[in-house]
């Protein structure tokens, strides 16, 4: 049975049922998302790169029909520092969820006796629709000139919930690196229509870089801001999961991964574009060759060969094969994967094919520590139909299937595989 809390808003708002049984479980799956994103995506797993800008906010009030959030409802002047990103990165080309999170120091303006709530505030707006129901739906967009931003979620103030928006006003050759952003501040109720309220201007540095800022709308709030308990349900354990410190090995991993990228892919230096995970094996390095080195053993440990049909004779050296099955009986692909770099007990680069499914390219590199050995995978798919999935649905799959692959490792090399 779905149980109800009774929540009471701010003063002038209307009681509200809260339903714990929908959001709860609703924000527990966010941050389990969020965690797997993390695996590849150590460090920021929605909106990886962006662009720090610095500006104004300029309040001009709503004194006639007043917000309820002082904030919005005094004039006054901020500091800004933003970072505009894109949420799942995906190039520019396409169309995707546009961010754009501000950090806003009220600096003039601020009411009388709300001094202690003039810290500084984060406030999140993410490409959303205008107009009711799509202001509450995230909408994809290719440039911000015809995007529309809105908090997505209420504020609690003291009138009720308070949607805040932005929209573009002006912006030079269409880039947010190309001069003064000029947009509109507005606020709503969930349903009313906008009221402008300010202007904000930004401007990126003369060489645009990303920013260190980490945003929390949720701690840091505008003054007389609130927030509902079931948006806190919703957002609070993703919000914890994106702005932990990633665990060591995947820390690792991503270091191993820029340089398995630049050492593979010298067009491209310093792009991190495969998945990687990475092993503390509690065996040495040399144990663990052994095992990679024979070719008979890769149906052992590598997830998806089913069986080893072939090995030629000087593998693993540069240029050699084994021939492999991949699938379940009766229905397996026959292909073959290449060695394309080779240091003996210490890296070991592969070209796997899988036709029709394509062909990926594979890192394995080896760190003796005495007594135990760093073991990290780095695969990407390289060519084929594998290639088209995008890369935020392929990454976790491919980083989920090489966990497993290093765990049949360890054990194979504990237990003494290999020639």
């Amino acid at each position: 049975m779905t149980h109800f809390v009774r929540e009471q808003p701010a003063s002038g708002g209307k009681a509200r049922d809260v339903i714990p049984g929908v959001t709860e479980p609703a924000g527990r799956a966010f941050s389990a998302l969020f965690r797997l994103l993390k695996v590849v995506r150590p460090d920021r797993p929605i909106h990886p790169k962006g662009i720090g800008l610095a500006g104004v906010l300029t309040r001009t009030g709503s004194s006639a029909e007043p917000s309820g959030l002082d904030w919005l409802d005094s004039a006054g002047i901020d500091t800004v520092a933003a970072r505009f990103s894109r949420s799942v990165g995906l190039p520019g080309g396409l169309p995707d969820i546009l961010g754009l999170a501000l950090r806003v120091t009220p600096s003039r303006g601020v009411p009388p006796g709300r001094a202690d709530d003039a810290g500084p505030a984060d406030v999140l707006f993410a490409s959303t629709g205008w107009q009711v129901p799509g202001r509450f739906l995230l909408q994809p967009r290719l440039d911000v000139t015809s995007a529309t931003f809105t908090t997505l979620m209420p504020y609690r103030g003291r009138k009720g919930p308070v949607l805040v928006g932005l929209r573009t006003k002006s912006l030079p050759a269409g880039s947010v690196t190309s001069g003064d952003w000029i947009l509109g501040l507005y606020w709503a109720r969930p349903a009313g229509q906008w009221r402008q309220c300010g202007e904000l201007r930004l401007q990126a540095a003369p060489e645009p870089a990303d920013t260190p800022l980490r945003f929390n709308p949720l701690e840091n709030q505008p003054p007389g801001a609130g927030t509902y308990a079931w948006t806190r349900r919703l957002r609070e354990r993703s919000y914890r999961a994106a702005q932990q410190p990633a665990p060591a090995d995947v820390a690792h991993s991503a270091a191993a991964l820029s340089r398995a990228d630049n050492r593979t892919s010298p067009a491209t230096p310093g792009r991190n574009t495969m998945s990687t995970v990475s092993q503390l094996f509690n065996t040495p390095a040399a144990d663990v060759w052994r095992v990679i080195a024979d070719g008979w053993l890769y149906s052992g440990w590598v997830v998806g060969a089913s069986r080893i049909r072939a090995v030629d004779d000087a593998w693993p050296q540069v240029g050699t094969r084994l021939h492999h099955s991949v699938g379940a009986w009766p229905l397996v692909i026959n292909d073959s994967t290449r060695v394309t770099a080779a240091e003996p007990g210490k890296s070991l680069e592969l070209v796997a094919r899988g036709w029709p499914m394509g062909e990926a390219k594979v890192v394995i590199t080896l760190q003796d520590q005495g007594g135990q050995c760093l073991v990290t995978i780095a695969e990407d798919a390289i060519r084929g139909p594998g290639r088209k999935v995008p890369k935020m649905m392929r990454d976790p799959m491919i980083t989920v299937r090489n966990r497993e692959t290093l765990k049949r490792l360890e054990l194979m090399a504990v237990g003494g595989a290999g020639k």
